[in-house]
């Protein structure tokens, strides 16, 4: 499912135009991108945070050679139960 079709089921669940629904998407998304550092959780649906990687040696898969692969900090998102 892409942005445009989220917002055709947002506006169609919650029965509102299509453009109030992009824009709750947008809010949505944004909040979330805004907090992430200090961990989102969705209760029922997951949470997102950031983590951080360690720099490591990885192989380039057509060469074979040993590469290094620089520290960074990823988005993780851990789903929540569901029943």
């Amino acid at each position: 499912m892409n942005k445009a079709q989220l917002v055709d089921a947002v506006a169609k669940s919650a029965k509102l135009s299509k453009k109030d629904a992009a824009n709750a998407v947008s809010a949505t998304i944004a909040t979330i991108k805004k907090n992430i550092n200090k961990g989102v959780t969705l209760v029922g649906f997951g949470s997102f945070k950031t983590v951080r990687r360690k720099a490591r040696i990885g192989r380039n898969p057509q060469t074979g050679a040993k590469i290094k692969i620089k520290a960074k900090t990823v988005v993780k998102f851990t789903p929540g139960k569901w029943s």
